[in-house]
This record gives structure tokens, sequence and C-alpha cells, in this order.
């Protein structure tokens, strides 16, 4: 059992609830379960909205936050076997007498004192998160040693200071059918692991902005675990992202000078990123073994994902397309665009009235009724 990549980057406060806001869905740290904005889910006789959805989510799958965390291998968490069993006695709410009697050790001052450890690691572990900060933030740079050989190219090879034919050599050796081809093992020397990934970095365009997606297809051509190489891109900060993980593109190399000329080219980038619109339109789940469809209009298309989410789950609104759903199985639906609602720059322009119609007027002419398809047929 592990943990999710969005997880290392959430705040502290997402973390404890298990989940993180993304502009269009909720996404869950622990196991990566997407849920979309804007629809209600069903849960018995009640009705979730997202966010409330994701919470019942987390408690359904994974009991808690603490106790998925407290599953994981202790290579993760840093505790012993001995300290977990007691935390999640602790978290229970167990009285130090109870704990005693729960594991039979000592007595209740043992309990107190394992306690106060506890206490102590916490405190340690705030002091090591504030130097690992200030590490980071720091500007003090050690003596210059005497300078090798450098490659005359990008900076990153000038901070390795490896020379032309030690730099070639890393780069035969780990990329033995040349750099587009796929990489033997991801390197554990530093030096040798900078500049692998430096080659790698070079597959992406720095004009352009890329998906999560796209990152992991570009990534997974190179190395199997292509989660660890996108992460250490970020990590060597020759990628960056957006706060959500939807949004990824090439740190810019140059001096800070040209940096200031090109007015701020990541602030630019993430404002670009999110002002992609969404597009509001009618579209179909089509069985393809029978051809019978379910026609809806959505204000966001991209919330047919969602719908595929509630099917998978047994709660989508239509019984006869979740009945057939679950008779001939997923691998025979296909969600498809029927059409785009084109919007009016006009003041009174109403779009919820002209999707409406948008959604009537495939209705008419697919007529998804009875033996051709899931929906029923509106009251007028």
């Amino acid at each position: 059992m592990t943990l999710t990549e969005p997880f290392w980057s959430a705040s502290f406060e997402e973390r404890k609830r298990g989940f993180c806001e993304r502009e269009h869905d909720y996404v869950c740290l622990l196991c990566g379960q997407e849920v979309e904005k804007g629809i209600i889910y069903p849960v018995g006789d009640l009705f979730y909205d997202a966010a409330k959805y994701m919470g019942h989510h987390i408690e359904e799958a994974h009991d808690s936050v603490f106790e998925h965390l407290s599953r994981l291998d202790k290579r993760i968490t840093g505790l012993s076997d001995h300290q977990n069993s007691l935390m999640r006695l602790f978290y229970q709410g167990m009285s130090d007498q109870e704990v005693q009697r729960e594991l039979g050790i000592g007595s209740a001052s043992t309990i107190r004192n394992h306690r106060f450890a506890l206490k102590e690691k916490e405190r340690q572990a705030k002091v090591f998160l504030v130097m690992m900060e200030l590490m980071k933030g720091s500007g003090k740079k050690a003596a210059p040693k005497a300078a090798a050989p450098v490659v005359q190219g990008t900076q990153r090879e000038a901070e390795l200071s490896v020379s032309p034919a030690e730099y070639a050599e890393i780069v035969r050796k780990h990329f033995p059918d040349g750099t587009l081809g796929a990489l033997s093992r991801f390197p554990r020397k530093h030096k040798q692991r900078l500049v692998v990934l430096e080659e790698i970095a070079k597959r992406f365009d720095p004009k352009r902005v890329y998906s999560e997606k796209e990152v992991n297809a570009i990534l997974e051509s190179v190395y199997a675990d292509h989660v660890t190489v996108r992460r250490c891109l970020i990590d060597s900060s020759l990628l960056e992202r957006t706060a959500d993980g939807r949004g990824y593109w090439v740190k810019d190399k140059n001096s800070g000078e040209e940096q200031e000329k090109q007015m701020n080219r990541k602030q630019e980038l993430k404002q670009l990123y999110k002002e992609v619109k969404t597009e509001a339109g009618v579209y179909q789940i089509r069985n393809t073994q029978n051809g019978k469809v379910w026609i809806e209009a959505t204000n966001n298309l991209k919330t047919m994902n969602g719908k595929q989410f509630m099917l998978k789950h047994g709660s989508h609104t239509s019984k006869a397309l979740q009945k057939e759903w679950e008779q001939y199985g997923e691998e025979a639906f296909v969600f498809e665009v029927l059409e785009v609602l084109k919007k009016k720059n006009e003041p009174y322009f109403d779009v919820a009235d002209a999707l409406e119609k948008l959604e009537d007027k495939w209705l008419d002419k697919l007529q998804p009724y009875g033996e051709k398809g899931y929906n029923e047929k509106k009251k007028r």
C-alpha cells in the first residue's frame, strides 16, 4: 500500500481530510479516485454533492484517513510496529489503563511514557520540517571547488561539472537506443540522475502546457515507473506544474534579465491554463451491442466522466441504462458528444434555454425511447 502523487504536493489540511479540490473535481489523496463537480451522487436514500460524496468514499474505501495511513509501510510513516499499535489505540480514545490492558505490557505509567515519546517525535518532526524549508530557501553557497571542464550547453550541465566525454558516456549507458529511446534503468547516483533527467526534459516543447495525461504518455515511453520520473523532473526544477497538478511545462532556464523580459512566463502559463473554458452541449451513451442510447444535455461536457463513475457504482438515474450496463459490461458502452452548444455574445442569450432546445432537437432526431434507447419521454 502506498500514497498517490498528489498527496505529497497537497497542503497539510488537505492531507488531514484525505482529498483536495481541483477546478472540475475532487481527488482522493489516498487512492486517486476522482469525483466530478456539479453532480449529485445517490447513496442509499441520501443524495450527496461531490465534496460530501468524496468524504463518503474515504469512509467506505479507507475507513478513515488515519486508518489508511496507519496501514502504510514503516518506511513511509517512520513508525515502528509498536508505535503504530499504540497510536491506533490512542486514536480510538482509549485511556492509558485501557491501552495497557489491551497490549498487556508494563503499567499505565509505561503507556504515559509512550505518549510522551510520541509527542516528542511530533515536536522533532515540526523542527525538521522548518529546517527543510529554510534549507530550500537558503541563498548561501558552499565555497567553490576547483572548476572541472564543463559542457558549454545547458545551465544544468554546468551545475553538474561534467566533461563532455563524461556526459556523453552517462547518456550512452542509460539510453542504449539513443536519447529518444527507452531508459535502461533509473540511476541512483545523483549526478547521473540529473544528466538522465536533463535528456528526458528535452522531449517536452518549452512553448506549450501539457496535461498530466500527456506528460504520463511521454514518460511511459521512457521508463515503466513514469510516476517516479515525473516527480524527479519536478524536484529537479526541470518541469513545473500548477497547484492542482493539471498543467505542466518546462521550467525557464534563462537568466534573470531574460526572465524579466519574458514577463514571468510561469505566471502567464498558469493564467492561460486557468482560462481554458468548459463547453456545454449534448452527449450520448451508446450501447454498441444493441444500438440503444441515452441522451443528455450538460453545462460541462467533462461531467461525462462523472456519469461513467455513477454507472460503475450502480447509481445512475436511468434504471434501464444501469441494468444493461451491468448486463453487457462497461466495454460495451461508448460516450460520444453529439453537439457543442454555440454560445452567442448577446445580453439576453439564455444558456439554459438554448441547451434545453438543443437536447430536444437530438431527442426528436434519435427518438431514444423503448427499444431504441433509455430515455423517457418528457411530459409536455
